[in-house]
C-alpha cells in the first residue's frame, strides 16, 4: 500500500510530500524545508517511521520548492530526479534567493533527468511522466494510473493553476498542457499540488476558471 505524507513548508506555504510503501521504501518529492524547525519536522517523520529514502523527485526547480534539496541530498545520498529543462531554473537558485532577500548557497546534487512517458518504479507502483511547461520550463507531473493519483507541482491547483509571469513561463502552453495530458485521466485521479488542498481531475474539470 502506497501512503503520502504532506508538509507545509517555508515562506510560500509549500507542499513537501513523502510517498512511502509498507516496505518502507520512500521518496521525498519536492524539499521545501528550509530552516532547522523545518527540516526537523521532516527528517524526524523519516527517522520514526524507519523510511529508506530511494529518490528525491522534482516536479520543478523554483526556489520554494528546493530549499531543503541540498539538504536532503547530503543526508540520503540518492539521485535527484528532474526534467533537464528545469536544470537551468535550478542553476539561478542563489539568483532567486537574492530577489527575496535572502542568501541560498547554489545546490552540489547528482542529477538524474526524466523525459516525458517515462516511468518510475517503488516496488511495483509505476509512476509515469507528463512534462507539462508553463509555470516553469521543465514541470512534470508525476502519476500512478492504478491508484488514480498525481504529484502536480504548480502545474494544476484546487480551482487555479500556475502563475506564468515567471521564468520562461507561457499561459497558453499551460492550459494546453492540462487538457491535452491531465484532463484526459480518469475525473477521479486525485490530484496533491505544490501549495493548498488536493483536489480531483473531475472537480477541476467542472470548476476550475481558467480551464472553461
Amino acid at each position: 500500500m502506497l501512503h503520502i505524507q504532506r508538509f507545509v513548508f517555508n515562506f510560500a506555504s509549500e507542499n513537501t510530500y513523502i510517498l512511502y510503501n509498507d516496505s518502507k521504501n520512500a521518496w521525498i518529492i519536492d524539499p521545501g524545508n528550509m530552516n532547522e524547525q523545518e527540516t526537523h519536522v521532516i527528517s524526524n517523520f523519516i527517522t520514526e517511521n524507519k523510511l529508506n529514502i530511494q529518490k528525491i523527485l522534482l516536479t520543478h526547480a523554483h526556489i520554494d520548492h528546493v530549499l531543503g534539496l541540498q539538504w536532503a541530498f547530503d543526508t540520503y545520498k540518492v539521485p535527484v530526479i528532474l526534467h533537464k529543462d528545469d536544470q537551468e531554473v535550478l542553476d539561478m537558485l542563489s539568483a532567486s534567493g537574492a530577489r527575496f532577500g535572502f542568501q541560498v548557497p547554489p545546490v552540489a546534487v547528482e542529477t538524474t533527468y526524466v523525459n516525458e512517458g517515462d516511468e518510475l518504479d517503488l516496488d511495483g507502483e509505476k509512476f509515469k511522466i507528463y512534462h507539462v511547461p508553463g509555470h516553469s520550463p521543465g514541470s512534470v507531473v508525476y502519476h500512478n494510473d492504478e491508484r488514480k493519483f498525481m504529484i502536480s507541482g504548480d502545474v494544476l491547483f484546487e480551482g487555479s493553476i500556475g502563475r506564468t509571469d515567471l521564468y520562461k513561463g507561457n499561459y497558453e502552453q499551460l492550459i494546453d498542457g492540462i487538457k491535452t495530458k491531465l484532463f484526459i485521466l480518469d475525473d477521479e485521479t486525485q490530484v496533491f499540488s505544490g501549495h493548498g488542498n488536493s483536489t480531483t481531475i473531475g472537480f477541476e474539470k467542472q470548476h476550475n476558471p481558467f480551464l472553461k
